[in-house]
């Protein structure tokens, strides 16, 4: 066996540093640098020239046999020194000390071979030799020969040689159980299987000693490695070097496998013979593979001992990152908690606003419960792996301390806030309690009939309902001022001192007027009064303008569903009177009040809504952590879902809220805050024009994980939709609360501006809804914002009539009405069909396909079309192109020929300015003629005087004519043009001078209409048996004022009499004996104008619109 197979392998070394090491002598497994292996040498093994058989000499020393080999002097150096440093490294290195025996069989050659051969091995025998035996050559003379030379050439072998003539010498000095049977020893050699046995154990060392290597390098890479920072880092850390762990206990396992098969080889004789004696080259043999076998071993549970260490080691890295990364998500999570319950305010500013920030402060406390309870989990979790000796118990259990204190700090914190905003409510229910008592109090007082109290038992029956009503002051009322700010001293802020100082006000303003009113029933009760004949009071005299209505309207107030009416004392009491007048000052107070704290209280509100729906919907849409839950179909869609809506909240949140509490103590003059801000108030206009694509988006997302996982967190019951509609409704609440505080505010200073502002909300929503129809029109290739403003927007049924030649023609494919939906802008009017409803909610909205546009600049209408009150005609071109226009009601179709006249006079005056100005231009004046003359009454004037009046009075326009048609040329100045409608053609259009107004008819008629005579200046035929037709050109006379707006007209010329439509007269009529017209002279006019019964003007529009 070779001398490091002999020696074995130290054993593996731990170090205190938990390093895994093992280290192995420079000879550990081969004796020399770079020792020869079997493997290597197998060739000239093969040849067999020396073997080592195993055999050892009495003294112990190794065998070295050189068989017979004729051709040993033809070996090369190199052949023979490696095999001879080969034999001697095998044996142990304690047998090789002894020295080595050389048994040399040269029975069949020459001396000269056998001196040659002693020469050789004395030269370059590597190791020590004990003794060479040479069996001489047998022949007669050789042997004679060599007895002879080798006494004088014994000296030249520098080595002990002792010449055998035969085996049997050769026992004497060594055993024959040593020897092979060759030598006529017992030894069984088979040199074939002694070379693989030399290979197989020196493989199977060079696999022990590879393994050990690879072994010692793992366990100083693990030794090494940094631990790393984060947890995924580590899992894949711990992930490869579990890997290389396996494979390094494959590797083990294989080469326990091979020694185990070598193990068995090498006992392979003793199983088949057990009597067998092994040499001592296979004991060393066994004596190595086992000690190799033992040396794995030993490495295997040294390796898996470091590995036990390193990979828990690994396993706490991955819990200490698992638990910071969890402490800081934590932490994080209760720094948020921490921040959003310092912003609830311990104090709150009324019973609903209290209850508001009470419902969130529970909402959040929900909340933080959960996560108070991660927060403590992580801490208990700590704890636990401190228990686990974890090696970072110095880095956790701050962190563990800094968990629950923060819990504690965020539960005290809670605790705190929900006790003093209780105490808060508790504070304000008392006030709204004791206000509540004073306002019902106050309506008690105004609601007891005055006139029931004159007699006795009426005073003593309100006397005892008074009474009793004082009775419940102990359960509803503040007792103790000092007390009450005493005991709520923690929630006590300026505000609410004010509000307490208030109610202690109104209570005892109220306890005053109970006492005032106690002591007037007492007196009435204990008067002994005879029966007095009720008398009612001196009649007023009436103002000519005022009417019953008005004056019902006037004296009219409402409370919440309840009319409260002022009965005024037959016994004409001064301080009476007085005393009720403020009652009903002081209820409409209380009234205004109520309203107003609605709008504050809902206007906090809907501010807050909005900034829980742009923070907790739309700032997650840009949260990372959320973007695996957003649709494709809503990526970059913020602005379209959400419109403008943070525009809005910022104009609520940091203008119109605050200036909106500044009138807090006076409702009444709150119109001015709209009135100032009306402006900022259009940007619900945006809001509302985007609705419709925001409703869709929000369709084709409504189901996706996003919103739910954002309702989820808010916890709305409510989805977005509902939130996204809040502007919507906001915007429509305040003409509701507008009116309410109007009703309220009849007198006050600020009526006139509630009354302004709440029109102008009106007209804001008119907007809107105008706007959301102007958008839905398709296939208008114009510019639809070059056509003006839009004053108004409809659907009607619609006929067509063309003139052809001097004959009207009706479409005759238009005996059924066509459906149009109309749109009046300033400049032009739309026809345009509207399209089938589909979808749902926004989407349903419907859209319109534009037919056909006409401009206002020559258009012309006729008021009353024959057969229904609700028909009207639009015509253009000399009435050569015809729409009769059906409105659904009568009340649609006034207020459209209105709006309409009142774009054709706009358009008249400002033809009329343009005139002056031309003819104040000219250096001198043109006579007036005929020919140059503009007329704007049915009638030629009969003086210039009329005409200087019309002048002088063209800012106030009266009725002047039945038609007023215009054209556009497309050249500046007046245009040649003729009025050729005859007046047998029916034409009774008309468009007024007047400016109309947006007030009730009867109100207008009542105005401006009064018995006398007038010029009929448009043809009205009657719609029913008992009205009057009238013609243009007859001389009528109102005679009186009937019910439902007719008055009754005589016509002077027919001697007819019949009713006619009050709402109709002003556009028929003008006074006889002041018949108005207006011409005007230029000198450089191109044309003629001439005036016809047609009663149309035509001229040049500054602005040629073509839709």
């Amino acid at each position: 066996m070779s001398a490091s197979l002999c020696r074995g392998r130290q054993p593996a070394q731990r170090k205190q540093n938990h390093k895994y090491t093992q280290t192995y002598s420079q000879d550990d497994i081969m004796q020399k640098d770079g020792p020869l292996c079997a493997a290597e040498i197998g060739s000239e093994l093969q040849k067999q020239f020396a073997i080592l058989p195993g055999g050892r000499g009495m003294n112990g020393s190794p065998i070295i046999v050189f068989p017979e080999f004729p051709a040993f002097s033809e070996l090369e150096e190199e052949e023979f020194q490696n095999v001879l440093s080969y034999l001697t490294s095998v044996p142990s290195v304690a047998a090789s000390g002894v020295g080595f025996i050389l048994v040399i069989d040269r029975r069949l050659d020459r001396w000269a071979a056998v001196r040659a051969t002693l020469l050789r091995i004395a030269g370059s025998f590597p190791g020590n030799l004990h003794l060479v035996l040479v069996l001489r050559p047998s022949t007669l003379f050789q042997r004679t020969l060599s007895d002879f030379l080798f006494k004088f050439n014994k000296d030249e072998f520098k080595m002990k040689v002792v010449m055998l003539s035969s085996v049997t010498e050769l026992h004497a000095y060594i055993d024959p159980g040593q020897l092979t049977t060759e030598l006529g020893g017992t030894q069984e050699y088979c040199h074939d299987s002694w070379i693989s046995h030399r290979t197989a154990i020196e493989a199977f060392a060079l696999m022990v000693k590879t393994t050990a290597q690879t072994l010692q390098a793992f366990g100083t890479e693990l030794a090494e490695t940094e631990l790393p920072n984060d947890a995924e880092a580590t899992t894949n850390l711990l992930h490869v070097h579990t890997l290389k762990k396996d494979k390094m206990k494959e590797d083990l396992q294989v080469a326990l496998s091979q020694g185990g098969r070598l193990l068995e080889c090498i006992n392979e004789p003793l199983q088949t013979d057990p009597e067998y004696s092994m040499t001592h080259d296979e004991l060393e043999n066994l004596a190595t593979v086992q000690r190799l076998l033992g040396q794995l071993d030993e490495t295997e549970m040294a390796f898996d001992d470091f590995w036990e260490r390193h990979h828990t080691k690994l396993e706490q890295c991955l819990q200490l990152r698992h638990f910071e990364r969890h402490f800081r998500e934590v932490r994080a999570q209760l720094d948020v908690t921490s921040e959003r319950l310092s912003g609830f305010s311990e104090v709150s500013v009324s019973p609903a606003h209290a209850e508001h920030v009470l419902r969130e402060l529970s909402i959040h406390e929900d909340k933080a419960c959960d996560v108070l309870d991660l927060a403590l989990s992580l801490a208990s979790e700590g704890d636990r792996l401190i228990e686990n000796s974890h090696y970072a118990e110095d880095s956790i259990r701050p962190k563990c301390s800094e968990l629950r204190g923060v819990c504690e700090e965020i539960s005290s914190t809670l605790r705190s806030k929900k006790s003093l905003l209780l105490r808060a409510l508790e504070l304000h229910h008392a006030l709204e309690k004791a206000s509540r008592w004073c306002e019902d109090g106050i309506f008690l007082l105004a609601s007891q009939p005055v006139d029931r109290c004159q007699s006795q038992d009426g005073a003593e029956a309100a006397l005892q309902e008074l009474e009793r009503y004082l009775d419940t002051a102990a359960l509803h009322t503040l007792a103790d001022r000092g007390a009450i700010c005493c005991q709520y001293e923690a929630v006590l802020n300026a505000q609410l001192r004010d509000q307490v100082e208030k109610v202690f006000q109104k209570q005892s303003s109220v306890q005053e007027m109970f006492e005032k009113r106690r002591v007037s029933l007492k007196k009435l009760a204990a008067k002994q009064t005879r029966p007095v004949q009720p008398v009612a009071p001196r009649p007023e005299v009436k103002s000519p303008q005022s009417s019953p209505n008005q004056e019902r309207k006037e004296r009219r107030y409402s409370a919440d569903n309840v009319i409260c009416k002022k009965v005024e004392s037959p016994i004409h009491n001064g301080g009476t009177r007085h005393a009720s007048l403020s009652e009903e000052e002081e209820n409409l107070a209380v009234l205004r009040r109520h309203v107003m704290n609605e709008l504050l209280e809902t206007e906090r509100a809907y501010v807050e809504e909005l900034l829980c729906v742009l923070e907790g919907y739309g700032a997650e849409m840009e949260n990372p952590a959320m973007a695996h839950l957003i649709p494709s179909t809503l990526h970059s869609k913020k602005d379209i879902l959400f419109g403008n809506m943070s525009e809005i909240y910022q104009f609520h949140k940091r203008t119109f809220l605050k200036e909106l509490e500044t009138y807090t103590d006076c409702p009444e003059l709150v119109g001015r805050c709209f009135l100032e801000r009306m402006k900022d108030l259009q940007i619900y206009e945006a809001y509302c024009q985007n609705k419709p694509r925001s409703e869709s988006l929000w369709r084709q997302c409504s189901d996706c994980a996003f919103f739910q996982e954002c309702q989820k967190k808010l916890e709305h019951k409510l989805g977005l939709d509902s939130y996204l509609l809040k502007p919507v409704q906001r915007i429509t609440k305040y003409q509701l609360l507008l009116k309410e505080l109007l009703k309220y505010s009849k007198g006050c200073d600020g009526c006139d501006d509630l009354q302004e502002a709440l029109s102008s909300i009106l007209g804001i929503l008119k907007a809107v809804n105008d706007s959301m129809h102007l958008i839905a029109i398709t296939g208008y290739e114009g510019n639809l914002s070059e056509l003006g403003r839009l004053l108004m927007q409809g659907s009607f049924s619609v006929w067509t009539e063309h003139k052809k030649g001097h004959a009207k023609v009706k479409d005759l494919a238009r005996f059924k009405p066509m459906q149009r939906h109309l749109f009046l802008h300033e400049k032009a009017l739309l026809f345009c069909k509207r399209r089938e409803e589909n979808g749902e909610g926004y989407e349903k909205a419907p859209s319109y396909s534009f037919k056909h546009s006409l401009s206002m600049s020559a258009v012309g209408i006729t008021e009353n079309a024959k057969g229904d009150n609700k028909k009207f005609e639009i015509w253009c071109n000399s009435r050569e192109e015809v729409f009769i226009v059906q409105a659904p009601t009568a009340e649609i179709k006034t207020a459209w020929v209105n709006e309409i006249r009142k774009v054709l006079t706009q358009q008249l005056k400002a033809c009329r300015d343009a005139s002056q100005q031309k003819s104040s231009d000219s250096v001198s004046p043109v006579p007036t003629s005929n020919n140059t003359s503009i007329s704007l009454s049915p009638f030629r004037s009969s003086s210039q005087k009329n005409q200087r009046k019309q002048e002088d009075k063209k800012a106030e326009p009266s009725p002047t004519s039945d038609a007023i048609s215009f054209s556009s040329p497309k050249h500046k100045g007046w245009n040649k043009a003729s009025l050729s409608v005859d007046a047998s053609e029916e034409n009774d259009g008309y468009s007024s001078g007047e400016d109309p107004m947006n007030s009730d008819t009867e109100d207008e008629v009542g105005k401006k209409l009064a018995p006398g005579k007038y010029t009929v200046v448009a043809d009205c035929e009657k719609t029913g048996p008992q009205e009057l037709s009238v013609k243009s050109g007859d001389v009528v006379q109102l005679i009186r004022e009937g019910e439902e707006g007719q008055w009754f007209v005589k016509n002077l010329r027919s001697s007819k009499e019949g009713w006619v439509a009050a709402a109709n007269l002003l556009s028929l009529i003008s006074e006889s004996k002041s018949s108005q017209s207006l011409s005007s002279s230029d000198g450089s006019v191109s044309g003629n104008l001439s005036t016809s019964s047609s009663c149309s003007e035509t001229y040049t529009s500054f602005s040629d619109i073509k839709p």
